[in-house]
């Protein structure tokens, strides 16, 4: 069971921290909650934190003069001012039972950077269903190419900044901005981007309406001199923009009419480029160095908000032909019996479908896809669009069900959902096993797609990778 979000504002926050000195993190080893802990460290506070295990990232953090505890144990926050706390952790976690005990501040991973993010004039916030991190990365690249010394917040490590997040020196802020139990409310962008909206996270959102309410909240934020950047193809965005009272500014490719469009699209070797037109004059021409057409969408989302920040379009282009993906999202990690070996993130069925048929581009013999469904109730809910999603590939390993937060009460697993795709699906439980497969079926021509957003990334583990 997830511990909700605090919805305090920025304002209160700014009071209940007024004499703090030190802020204890709760899940310190979090992407977003590393960030965050860096931030704060740089800002003057003493910052502490504990996590499970022990990971790059909380490494980082150590070496950084942060104090990192393994475990969860009520006596390490006894010292400290104040708790910030991701919502994966449990109620009954000892910490936060503490922190409440005590009661010093306590406040959640999103509210507590909707709280940060107002010393920004320019704060760009990305959501979406899916592709949120690959587009904050291709912002950042963007603003970083255009001499805009952006301070980022992302889901996903980005080897441009040596991390998830970078420090910056100017007005622009750009952070990923997370839909799950409605996190993004909290935050204040000036400019939201909505890449898509569909129906996932089935276990907080309980239909489409409840969506719709949730981007309208998100986009009402902006206020009236805000922006949306909103994707014109998807036919979902408009039901969540009806009162939207702010400025739209929309992108697409199959919407002509739309501020921001990608004509001349081709994929050399499975790698788009296109010309980028503003109001139907040509601003630039763009090389992408990702695979797929929905690498196109977050590509002119990303030169949306660079351009309508002033940014020079042709360091824009340049911003985008240098982003080679973020981590785990398409990552090259190396060859396999001389088959090219991929990790990605994707585990929504849209998500998963446009991954695999952008990899299908680059002309392989094979496309091998192994997947691990993230979650019984989403495996559960989009069953039948994840049994469509690998017409793309010629085989699929499908693996156990990671359950993340849940416990099964639906009765489905991994050979469940290789049943429903079929003939070119098997189910296999176990890296091992998986990984041995893959070592005896591998062979030069192959490219190999290993995704999903639990712990699918163990079978690399072991893998034969060509020395």
């Amino acid at each position: 069971m997830a511990t909700p979000n605090t919805h305090f504002g920025a304002e209160n926050i700014a009071l209940m921290l007024k004499d703090c000195k030190s802020i204890y993190f709760i899940g310190i080893g979090g992407i977003n909650m590393s960030s965050l802990a860096h931030i704060s460290h740089l800002r003057g506070y003493r910052v502490g934190g504990s996590d499970r295990e022990k990971t790059a990232l909380t490494e980082r953090l150590k070496s950084e003069g942060i104090d990192i505890f393994y475990g969860h144990a009520a006596e390490n926050i006894e010292s400290y001012d104040a708790a910030v706390y991701t919502v994966a952790i449990s109620p009954e976690n000892p910490e936060y039972m503490r922190a409440i005990e005590r009661g010093i501040p306590c406040i959640s991973r999103a509210d507590y950077l909707g709280y940060l993010m107002l010393g920004y004039e320019n704060r760009i916030g990305v959501s979406g269903m899916h592709g949120k991190s690959t587009c904050t990365s291709m912002c950042a690249t963007v603003f970083m190419a255009g001499g805009a010394d952006p301070t980022v917040l992302s889901g996903a490590e980005l080897e441009a900044m040596g991390g998830a997040y970078r420090i910056g020196e100017s007005e622009n802020f750009i952070f990923e901005a997370c839909e799950y139990m409605d996190s993004f409310l909290d935050f204040n962008p000036s400019t939201a981007i909505i890449l898509n909206i569909e129906m996932d996270h089935v276990d907080y959102f309980k239909s489409m309406e409840q969506i719709y309410r949730s981007y309208s909240d998100f986009a009402a934020i902006t206020g009236e001199n805000g922006t949306v950047i909103a994707n014109a193809d998807d036919h979902n965005i408009p039901f969540a923009l009806e009162n939207y009272r702010g400025r739209v500014v929309t992108f697409g490719v199959k919407t002509k009419s739309a501020d921001y469009t990608a004509i001349n699209i081709r994929y050399p070797q499975g790698f788009a480029e296109f010309d980028v037109m503003h109001a139907g004059e040509f601003v630039s021409h763009v090389k992408l160095s990702v695979t797929g057409e929905h690498n196109v969408y977050n590509a002119l989302a990303a030169f949306a908000a660079g351009h309508i920040s002033g940014l020079d379009p042709e360091r824009i282009a340049e911003g985008l032909k240098a982003f080679g993906g973020a981590k785990r999202r398409m990552e090259f990690k190396g060859k396999v019996h001389g088959a090219l070996v991929f990790d990605d993130y994707g585990h929504h069925p849209t998500e998963v479908a446009t991954t695999l048929e952008g990899v299908a581009k680059r002309g392989a013999e094979r496309v091998i896809c192994v997947f691990q469904p993230h979650t019984f109730s989403r495996t559960h809910a989009l069953m039948n669009d994840f049994a469509q999603s690998f017409d793309a590939v010629n085989a699929v390993y499908v693996a156990d069900i990671y359950p993340a937060r849940e416990t099964d009460n639906l009765g489905i697993s991994g050979k469940t959902l290789a049943i429903r795709i079929g003939d070119k699906a098997e189910y296999v439980s176990g890296f091992e096993n998986i990984a041995r497969e893959l070592n005896s079926t591998l062979r030069e021509g192959d490219i190999l797609v290993v995704m999903g957003a639990g712990d699918i990334y163990k079978v690399f583990d072991y893998l034969e990778f060509d020395r």
